[in-house]
């Protein structure tokens, strides 16, 4: 079913607490939500597949080490950055302000937009620019399970109704824009995020420029 809601709203961090909210699980892939409180942590573990990052709200610093690394290297996440982490790398997060982070398990390794380097964060709405007139898009981060990408929307541009193959997860960046579902609006702004379910109909619409990020699972 779709959804319109806000991350830092409906999964706020609570004092002393981590809580982690399964999201779905459509196939192999995972997506589940993380909210730790301040001066929280998660004990560092590895997964034995890629495991892709998104920052929602608040800042935390992720430890990571792999098999041939002697020192931790120290990554900080924050609202609108990401992060992947590659396969059987020694992982684990704090945070002393509070933080929300959306945690992707593809179930198969990713492939990486050449712009972007595994282990490195980098900030969604920086990865492309607008261009006048036109909607750009750009594949992040794929594989046959999932596709992670990036749009920008210069005003007044949009997408005609179309339906997606898979359940899909929008993540708004940047500006304004209008999404209908169903025959049913819901704007959405920075910081938003709507569910859409498979074969749901629906249209985009930049009220002024407007950048989203694009979850689409596929298996």
């Amino acid at each position: 079913m779709e959804r319109k809601f806000s991350l830092s709203e409906d999964h706020a961090p609570k004092a002393g607490l981590t809580i982690s909210t399964r999201e779905t699980e459509s196939g192999s892939v995972g997506v589940t939500y993380f909210s730790l409180g301040r001066n929280t942590d998660i004990s560092a573990e590895r997964y034995p597949e890629d495991v892709l990052y998104l920052g929602n709200f608040g800042s935390g610093e992720f430890r990571l080490r792999n098999a041939v690394e002697e020192k931790e290297r120290l990554r900080t996440l924050t609202a609108g950055t990401a992060m992947l982490v590659r396969k059987n790398t020694l992982c684990g997060v704090r945070t002393e302000e509070g933080f929300i982070y959306t945690e992707v398990i593809p179930g198969k390794d990713i492939t990486m937009n050449e712009q972007v380097k595994a282990g490195e964060v980098f900030r969604l709405s920086d990865l492309l620019s607008y261009e006048k007139g036109s909607v750009v898009n750009m594949d992040v981060a794929s594989n046959p399970n999932m596709k992670f990408v990036v749009m920008a929307f210069d005003a007044g541009t949009g997408l005609s109704e179309h339906s997606a193959p898979g359940d899909a997860l929008i993540f708004a960046l940047e500006g304004e824009g209008e999404i209908v579902y169903e025959g049913t609006p819901h704007s959405l702004k920075a910081g938003d995020q709507f569910r859409m379910a498979k074969g749901g109909r629906h249209s985009v619409k930049a009220n002024g420029q407007f950048k989203m990020a694009l979850l689409l699972t596929l298996a």
